[in-house]
């Protein structure tokens, strides 16, 4: 008997009718897979691997492929939170259905975003995601300011697109858009990085990241004053130490100590925005800083000489 699994595996998890009959499956062989579950029905005459949850399997379901945020996060990206579904689809793309049964039409309250893409758009990617190029743009329209540079800080530091495919992308947003280049770091590691370099920097702070330690690096300072610590791991007992030895070592650098957990960005930002304009606070009116905005080389080199 014709494994069909097998079939649309190798043809990368999604697979039209024609493509399988042309590779000697028949309509019984189909219709058997669909019922013992090796196999789903994604839209009329389409069959994948997929589970039925899938962001992707729903996108196709539409009767598109998965774009912006949505692409984003099935690719692992830096995403935070839930968001409607983005479907790309073909300008005239009549027909769209429900994610989640075929056999309803598309509603309003779905929980997609559906996109009519132009030609140059459908040509891109794959069956399953528009390209990354498309997907970042359409963040950047779509999103806020924090959801989109995150997207963009992830696909720089993952080699997902390179410099020039940055400048590309710029030159394709509207004017308005294009303000996004200076908020965008690729020397960015993690989600909860992202998110607080731009959040403390529309709180009106100024941010340095990664700045050198002695061998190690603080991953954000603010204002020249507070080096903070961004931790997105579990506690293990093996990190304890090094943890607390860095947080020695930012203290005699001339910084005041901080960290954070990736939940508290995620959960608790109030409670922590709170206790960092505390330490700016006591640190300004201990005579740290002046009334010239100095320079993070400046500051640096005061508080060094104050040590």
């Amino acid at each position: 008997m014709m494994d069909v699994r097998e079939l649309v595996d190798e043809l990368g998890g999604l697979a039209q009718k024609q493509q399988l009959v042309a590779r000697g499956a028949r309509d019984c062989d189909l219709t058997q897979a669909v019922k013992r579950g090796e196999v789903v029905r994604a839209r009329q005459g389409w069959y994948s691997t997929a589970a039925e949850s899938e962001p992707r399997l729903r996108a196709v379901r539409v009767g598109g492929r998965l774009t912006g945020v949505s692409a984003i996060a099935d690719w692992g990206g830096w995403v935070l939170g839930d968001h409607p579904l983005h479907v790309s689809v073909v300008q005239n793309a009549a027909r769209l259905r429900s994610p989640r049964n075929r056999r309803r039409p598309l509603s309003n309250h779905s929980g997609v975003q559906a996109h009519w893409d132009p030609a140059e758009v459908n040509d891109q990617g794959t069956n399953w995601h528009v390209s990354v190029f498309d997907a970042l743009k359409r963040t950047i329209l779509d999103e806020s300011l924090e959801t989109a540079v995150a997207a963009v800080d992830w696909a720089l530091h993952t080699g997902h697109i390179d410099g020039f495919d940055f400048e590309r992308l710029i030159l394709a947003l509207p004017l308005g858009k294009q303000k996004i280049r200076s908020w965008i770091d690729a020397r960015c590691e993690s989600l909860p990085e992202s998110l607080a370099r731009t959040r403390l920097r529309l709180h009106g702070h100024r941010v340095e990241i990664q700045i050198p330690v002695g061998l190690k690096r603080i991953d954000l300072v603010v204002n020249g004053i507070v080096g903070l610590e961004i931790d997105g791991r579990q506690f293990h007992a093996h990190t304890f130490e090094e943890d607390h030895l860095k947080a020695i070592e930012i203290t005699i650098a001339g910084f005041h100590a901080m960290s954070i957990s990736a939940r508290m960005v995620f959960t608790q930002w109030e409670l922590f925005l709170q206790g960092l304009d505390s330490a700016l606070a006591f640190h300004s009116q201990s005579g740290f800083e002046n009334s010239g905005d100095p320079t993070f080389s400046e500051i640096r080199r005061q508080r060094k000489r104050e040590f």
